[in-house]
């Protein structure tokens, strides 16, 4: 199977304590943490193109753009959409969407880079 345009990827969680702000250590308050978000952000990334990817290769992010637009409270359901919207060799663009139970939380775009994975804990585990 190939990466193409129009790919799409989702993920939900519901929002916990450690979610939080608070707990993250991104923040004071008892709200969903931008980190969380962006890591389930990635995951829909992730899933948008995993049964592309032979078993010898995988994604590692190298940029992201992102707004959190929205404080959730801990108890509500979040969801976080990805979809391919260029694929330039080993670099593949996601646009990318979060909501929780009341709307939109979250928008940007985001950049994965297409490794071996084996080559990638290699050369990094060499700098021990």
């Amino acid at each position: 199977m190939e990466i193409t345009v129009g790919m799409k990827g989702e993920t939900a969680t519901l929002v916990e304590r450690e979610d939080t702000a608070a707990e993250v250590g991104s923040g004071s308050l008892l709200v969903y943490a931008t980190p969380c978000m962006v890591a389930l952000m990635e995951g829909a990334a992730c899933e948008a193109i995993a049964d592309a990817l032979p078993d010898s290769q995988t994604t590692v992010g190298i940029e992201l753009n992102i707004q959190h637009l929205s404080a959730t409270p801990v108890g509500l359901e979040v969801r976080a959409e990805a979809e391919v919207t260029a694929v330039e060799g080993k670099i593949i663009t996601f646009e990318l969407r979060a909501f929780d139970e009341a709307g939109e939380i979250g928008k940007g775009t985001h950049k994965r880079a297409i490794i071996n994975s084996q080559k990638f804990l290699e050369k990094t585990y060499g700098k021990l």
